[in-house]
């Protein structure tokens, strides 16, 4: 049922992204423009927003913070062996929005740093001379398809999101994400589910630790600190759906990564 579902899934991305070919770039920064998404359920967003700001009190603020101070090597390898992982996401959806060639070059990456790089560890890809690795979820493959953002959401733990993308990441569950279905759905006798969660976990970490400063200087200089980051959030989608390098605010594109949802 599952695999009918991703089929059917993948064939109606496909026509329907080949059916907007000629869109252009206009039309997805007008769909995506910040200032014209709604905050549909602002009151519920809000009170979402204080309790994410609890939890990162309690945990991953500390946490981050020691992570924070681990050698530089050891957050490296961290870092490159998520990235390696978010790999099984992009891939798909590099062939859903038709980029074939970059489908190509995210596998070679995949298989090289799985491999030689020790499961991502080091990213020998990059020194082979491929090209820099670039998010893609199924999110943005709705959104370079024509779906428009929906509504702003603010979803427990996992933080900012919107009607459009909280939708898409379901894909993830329904076997859009093999590392999802290798180690929740599916008993490999090698790897477990507690070993997805680990990496969700450590990745919100290593995203908070990455952008801890910055978190706390908008925090400190912001008169709403809500309407701040949801402004930050929606301006840094838009570029990544656009494949923008375009620096937004005070961030640099490549420093505001999104959890994945």
């Amino acid at each position: 049922m599952h695999k009918k579902f991703i089929i059917i899934l993948i064939t109606t991305f496909t026509l329907v992204c080949n059916s907007n070919a000629d869109s252009n770039n206009q039309l997805l920064i007008k769909k995506n423009e910040p200032t014209e998404v709604k905050d549909c359920f602002e009151k519920i967003n809000r009170g979402t927003f204080a309790f994410n700001q609890a939890l990162d009190g309690i945990i991953f603020k500390p946490v981050s913070s020691v992570y924070k101070k681990l050698p530089s090597p050891i957050k490296t390898g961290v870092s490159n062996s998520l990235t390696n992982l978010s790999n099984l996401v992009t891939i798909p959806n590099n062939l859903l929005q038709g980029n074939l060639s970059l489908a190509g070059v995210n596998s070679g990456r995949l298989l090289i740093n799985t491999t030689v790089g020790i499961l991502g560890i080091f990213d020998v890809a990059q020194h082979l001379g491929m090209p820099e690795y670039e998010n893609e979820d199924y999110g943005q493959s709705l959104a370079t398809a024509g779906v428009g953002p929906g509504c702003y959401i603010v979803l427990p733990v996992l933080g900012p999101s919107t009607a459009r993308d909280t939708v898409a990441s379901l894909a993830n569950f329904m076997g859009g994400d093999a590392w999802y279905n290798i180690t929740v759905r599916n008993n490999t006798h090698h790897v477990d589910d507690i070993d997805y969660y680990t990496s969700r976990v450590t990745a919100g970490v290593d995203f908070r630790a990455k952008n801890y400063d910055s978190i706390e200087n908008l925090e400190k200089n912001s008169l709403d600190f809500y309407a701040s980051v949801k402004s930050l959030y929606l301006q840094d989608r838009q570029q990544k759906i656009l494949n923008s390098k375009k620096i937004i605010n005070t961030q640099d594109d490549s420093d505001w990564e999104e959890i994945q949802n």
